[in-house]
């Protein structure tokens, strides 16, 4: 034996795998049976479904004040959306990037700071309402083509081409838009325009932090993004 080698009956070297990065952001690889990872993902899972039960209620309340179709269907697309968030499909990699979980919160939450004032005009009223259903009807589609991939903050949950996936990358931000539109449409002020610019410029940015992990993570979304151009509206962005 060499002064300072290794002992015969010294366990082998163990070599630790280093940790997977995006951009040089860090990555949680979530297959494995890490307590950090289930905590992460439990507390994820009951964020999203405690947002989804509060639209689901405001849509509920507005069903029974107004008797409306769009709220019977919001109330149940919501509904759905909490289930989903219980039961999904664990991601093979999640982003621990805070700025892309701040952007998730920001574009999936930020609607709660609309306020139904400032001016409601007929026309506004009823090109409003329009909008809101076009909006509810793409992020219904977008949300069955997702089944229990569904996911919050950008993560690796395989890539879906089916439904309105097949036409645009991102429809369920789509649909949000949509539904933005629809509500400032009907309640005209400063501070809706900015909420709804706000929330906007959280989703774009979510947009991006999404691709950059998808595109850094695997070559499956590569052939995706080839094959489907537009990110948002087809024949703009």
């Amino acid at each position: 034996m060499t002064p300072g080698g290794p002992r015969p009956d010294a366990p082998a070297p163990t070599t630790k795998r280093a940790e997977p990065s995006v951009d040089g952001g860090p990555v949680l690889e979530l297959p494995g049976p890490s307590r950090r990872a289930r905590l992460l993902r439990m507390g994820a899972n009951l964020v999203g479904a405690a947002g989804a039960s509060w639209f689901a209620v405001s849509g509920y309340r507005y069903y029974e004040q107004s008797r409306s179709l769009f709220g019977a269907v919001f109330f149940v697309v919501q509904l759905w959306v909490v289930i989903v968030y219980l039961v999904r499909r664990p991601a093979r990699r999640v982003s621990q990037r805070p700025g892309d979980w701040l952007l998730a919160f920001g574009g999936t939450f930020g609607g709660v700071l609309f306020r139904p004032d400032g001016l409601h005009p007929h026309l506004g009223v009823v090109a409003g309402l329009w909008l809101q259903v076009a909006g509810l009807v793409v992020c219904a589609s977008a949300f069955l083509a997702l089944g229990r991939s569904f996911g919050f903050a950008p993560g690796d949950r395989g890539v879906k081409q089916r439904g309105p996936y097949a036409v645009v990358r991102h429809p369920l931000y789509a649909g949000y838009v949509l539904l933005l539109l629809g509500y400032v449409a009907q309640s005209l002020s400063v501070r809706n325009a900015l909420v709804m610019i706000l929330v906007c410029a959280c989703n774009v940015g979510r947009i991006r932090a999404e691709e950059r992990f998808l595109l850094a993570t695997g070559t499956e979304y590569a052939t995706y993004e080839s094959a489907v151009r537009w990110r948002l509206v087809p024949g703009l962005w």
